[in-house]
């Protein structure tokens, strides 16, 4: 039996964002704000809750963004080292080419960085010691699941891994967070891009390693899409979802949670404006007389003018949204440049 507890956490960052554009045209996806947090602080908050002392951001897109605002993690409790990729190395590649800054031994931790996830997970780390597992994987149900890798079991041991196929046999799905033994990484080949999903999993079970699935019937959210973003927001603020991020931000004082939105508290809102369940509301926005925002995210300085009608809209800070405008799933202020 396993004793160490895992120590050491990688975090996927690296992705393009594509179904989320223009939200990532200038911001890469994991640092885009849910709940009024970049929501990579949401998930460096669940590691360090569970005893994580040391994570490592693995980055691709946009990579510059994230070291100015982590930098070494002092202010988050928690080591924060950068893995660069010049090159798209894939889930697998990633993990193997991050690994390698890690200081600390024994099991890794693995987040894919855009999974809002209300998970246990200690009782992840305590299956894959107990169970002596080479890899554990945290898995969900849902309806449909032929968007996800999808995983048959016997117990809590997985049997086999199917990613992404139209007539999947069950609805248990790989839910993106995973605890790897040190060994298991160093077999991931470094000479090209390797999937885990595609190639590592299907090969541990080929070989008949010990592959653990953590069932676990929380709250989960793939946050790949501005509605999925949106959805994300909403639900932190409602209860639905937990953070321990967003636990502090509320502790602090700096917003109002009023009628399912959360609002800054020197944001400047009409008598007679109307915000509904969902919204969010940065510092120092203005929403003038009239207006309504319905489940919709208004960055930091913009104003919304009399009158306007916003619903699951997004409006970049410093943004202005002229009076008696009418939207509906739309964005403003995002543009391609740099």
């Amino acid at each position: 039996m396993q004793l160490k507890r895992p120590t050491s956490a990688i975090l996927l960052v690296g992705g393009f964002g594509t179904r989320l554009q223009p939200l990532t045209f200038r911001t890469p996806k994991p640092m885009l704000p849910v709940a009024g947090i970049p929501f990579t602080e949401h998930q460096i908050a669940k590691a360090r809750a569970a005893g994580i002392t040391e994570i490592v951001l693995a980055t691709s897109y946009l990579a510059e963004i994230f070291e100015p605002h982590f930098g070494d993690g002092e202010r988050f409790g928690i080591k924060i080292s950068y893995a660069v990729e010049k090159s798209a190395l894939g889930t697998g590649g990633a993990i193997a080419n991050a690994a390698q800054l890690m200081s600390a031994d024994g099991p890794i931790v693995i987040f894919n960085g855009d999974v809002l996830s209300s998970h246990d997970l200690h009782a992840q780390m305590d299956l894959h010691l107990v169970g002596d597992a080479d890899v554990t994987l945290h898995l969900t149900e849902v309806g449909d699941a032929r968007a996800f890798g999808v995983v048959e079991m016997e117990g809590s041991r997985i049997l086999s891994f199917n990613e992404k196929m139209e007539n999947p046999p069950t609805n248990i799905i790989n839910a993106g967070c995973y605890i790897f033994n040190r060994a298991v990484i160093d077999s991931i080949p470094r000479d090209r891009a390797v999937s885990v999903e595609r190639e590592i999993f299907p090969a541990l079970l080929t070989g008949g390693s010990r592959v653990l699935g953590y069932l676990d019937s929380s709250y989960w959210l793939d946050i790949g899409t501005p509605a999925a973003l949106l959805q994300a927001t909403a639900d932190l603020i409602s209860g639905a979802a937990q953070s321990f991020a967003f636990s502090k931000l509320i502790e602090q004082g700096l917003y109002a949670q009023l009628s399912g939105s959360l609002i800054a508290r020197d944001a400047e809102i009409a008598p007679t404006a109307h915000i509904k369940e969902g919204s969010f509301i940065a510092p120092h926005a203005r929403i003038e007389s009239g207006a309504t925002v319905v489940g919709s995210i208004i960055g930091e300085g913009s104003r919304v003018g009399p009158d306007a009608q916003l619903v699951h809209t997004f409006v970049a800070p410093n943004c202005e949204i002229p009076g008696g405008f009418i939207a509906n799933n739309q964005f403003f202020g995002y543009s391609e440049e740099k």
